[in-house]
């Protein structure tokens, strides 16, 4: 078995950017209507590529992967729990998650932070 990684690559970034559109789409919202955007942390070459295809600024992209490396499930809310201590969320924030992972599998949603700035 092997893995052909430039085409788990660009799969990641293309799925990932699609289905935050496709996400976005069926909330009625636009991305500048997203405060910030938490992707799977399991690469910042995925992270940045993913933000430049949609013309994120990066200052509305998470990337926590240097100080924690892939995580896996635990990811998202690990980059959420940072953003929160940074003082990048407060209540009311739109948040769109968005994952990538094992079986090629991925999916996103929208939630509204109602924690604590």
């Amino acid at each position: 078995m092997r893995m052909d990684g430039r085409a788990v690559f660009l799969a990641a970034v293309a799925a990932m950017s699609d289905v935050t559109l496709e996400v976005l789409s069926d909330a009625g919202l636009a991305l500048d209507e997203i405060d910030l955007f938490v992707y799977h942390q399991a690469n910042s070459r995925i992270i940045t590529a993913v933000g430049e295809r949609l013309g994120l600024p990066p200052e509305r992209v998470i990337d926590s992967i240097a100080e924690y490396g892939n995580t896996s499930a635990a990811s998202i809310p690990i980059a959420l729990t940072e953003a929160a201590a940074a003082g990048r969320l407060r209540p009311g924030s739109r948040l769109l998650l968005s994952a990538f992972g094992a079986g090629l599998a991925w999916g996103a949603g929208i939630v509204e932070w109602e924690g604590t700035a």
